[in-house]
């Protein structure tokens, strides 16, 4: 399975094909590595890479906020990828920029809630911080889809979220 994805602003190949059990070759722009891969929750999928020079680091990923998205949590830090971005017309760094209505920011993991960075009532722009969530010891940042302003904050710090959980709308 091939995919086109954009990391940064810059677009990459990702080709996936099966290794064995839970093992996976994944390709990156032509460079191969081998990869533990096991389902996360709902809908996360958590890579090791076990060769010497990945040994320890794992990446967690879960749906992004708009389609095409995902979001992939990388030492603590998480990261919007595009996926196939080309095929459903969602380009560039300003694709959910045109969010209409009501968005809701979710949990794309179980977690617990560390801090709310938002109030009823408060604007927001695209992509700012509103709540933190920890999950499998990384604190994650999870970010406005659009820029509007806060319609309803469903969570409080030190509350325990499923995957999927709405936190925050935004309007």
């Amino acid at each position: 399975m091939t995919f086109e994805i954009e990391l940064n602003g810059r677009g990459r190949t990702v080709s996936i094909e099966r290794a064995g059990d839970a093992r996976y070759r994944v390709t990156v722009d032509g460079v191969a590595a081998i990869v533990d891969a096991q389902r996360s929750g709902e809908s996360g999928v958590s890579m090791l890479f076990p060769d010497r020079a990945h040994e320890g680091i794992s990446i967690q990923f879960a749906p992004g906020q708009v389609p095409g998205e995902m979001l992939a949590y990388i030492k603590g830090r998480s990261v919007a990828v595009s996926v196939n971005g080309r095929r459903t017309g969602r380009v560039g760094a300003d694709a959910g920029a045109g969010a209409h209505g009501e968005q809701k920011v979710v949990a794309p993991m179980p977690g617990r809630v560390v801090r709310v960075l938002v109030a009823p009532g408060d604007e927001v722009e695209r992509r700012q911080p509103v709540v933190v969530v920890e999950a499998m010891k990384m604190e994650n940042e999870l970010r406005s889809p659009k820029a509007g302003r806060v319609k309803d904050v469903a969570v409080t710090p030190g509350m325990s979220v499923e995957a999927g959980r709405v936190l925050v709308v935004i309007e």
